[in-house]
């Protein structure tokens, strides 16, 4: 009888120490100072350097890109969901007003491809370029049976650290506050499985169409990275005070928004008042989908809104746009019980 392997059995060593080989030259890009050692080792080793501190919070934040991952796969495309995976994980820790110190992610699949997964980690790379932070370690699980073939999971986990004073949770919003939106770039990594349903099944539209409204194929569209607003809160936070943040996604701003507010207050916005992407407009009215349905499945073109005086939001605005962030006073704050009202502008 034939002697097994693990090889035989669908798990490659030597092609997982090449991909490691590949990665190290990529995550050196990201390296922090306070970086000892990285990928390679057991465990990352980070020196947070206490001195440039008073009483330092350390703030975590873990999630995926779901299944926009199903996109990637049929177009062959993988170097965009690395950017939505640190993007989902940095603007999370972000609404506490934490810096972002350092990243891991987890890659599972049923079989590595050493360059697949290389276009994965370079997206991760840029991600974690953009958001300040080092690719401090990670694994790669090669997992036979478990996943169809030529597919992958991806997780990452983000460590960030604030001031226990400087914290921003929420606590100081009262009524009268503003309420600021920042754009998304579109749908960023949430409500993929309805929005595959309305335009890949139920309007049999193909990636490489390009619908009415989109300056692009749908496959560029629907892989559009998830933008991440780390230096847009770091433009701002000592020109104004932000009393609240809140990051847009997976339930929208209803979802969303009530997660930074004090007890009885709500948040009225303004429908109108900020521009939304076509790509919304074309799930909309393919599905069709009604309104409230898109409002708590989708960020209808807001990826995080931050909450300021009504004297400050102007002036907020002003920056974030100057950065390159468009940005719009969306509604206020009232008193109330109802999470989010819209109203008409």
């Amino acid at each position: 009888m034939e002697e097994l392997t693990y090889r035989a059995s669908g798990v490659d060593i030597d092609e997982a120490e090449r991909f490691v080989r590949l990665l190290k030259p990529l995550a050196e890009r990201t390296r922090r100072p306070e970086v000892l050692k990285g990928i390679g080792t057991f465990g990352g080793l980070f020196r947070l350097d206490v001195s440039r501190y008073r009483r330092p919070v350390l703030v975590s934040g873990t999630d995926g890109v779901g299944t926009k991952l199903k996109v990637a796969f049929m177009l062959q495309r993988h170097d965009t969901v690395g950017v939505d995976l640190v993007a989902m994980c940095a603007n999370d820790i972000l609404t506490l007003g934490a810096e972002p110190l350092f990243f891991l992610d987890y890659l599972a699949t049923e079989r590595l491809r050493a360059q697949v997964a290389l276009q994965v980690l370079e997206g991760i790379v840029r991600g974690c370029q953009e958001a300040g932070m080092s690719l401090l370690g990670g694994e790669t699980a090669e997992m036979p049976g478990f996943y169809s073939p030529g597919e992958y999971d991806l997780c990452g986990f983000a460590v960030g650290v604030v001031e226990e004073e400087e914290i921003i949770d929420g606590s100081a919003i009262s009524e009268g506050d503003a309420l600021v939106g920042l754009a998304s770039s579109g749908l960023h990594s949430n409500g993929y499985s309805l929005a595959r349903k309305v335009l890949l099944e139920r309007a049999g539209l193909g990636p490489q169409d390009r619908p009415q409204g989109l300056d692009c194929t749908l496959g560029e569209e629907l892989l559009r990275p998830t933008r991440i607003y780390v230096k847009a809160f770091k433009a701002l936070k000592d020109k104004v005070q932000i009393k609240g943040m809140a990051h847009i996604t997976g339930g929208g701003v209803p979802g969303n928004l009530p997660r930074m507010l004090p007890e009885g207050l709500k948040a009225v916005i303004r429908e109108g008042s900020w521009p939304v992407q076509p790509v919304f407009e074309l799930i909309q009215s393919h599905g069709p989908v009604a309104k409230e349905e898109m409002h708590r499945t989708f960020n209808m073109g807001l990826g995080f809104v931050m909450a300021l005086s009504q004297a400050e939001a102007p002036r907020a605005v002003e920056v974030l746009n100057k950065e390159g962030y468009p940005s719009y006073i969306i509604g206020h704050i009232e008193k109330g019980t109802e999470g989010v009202v819209y109203a008409q502008s």
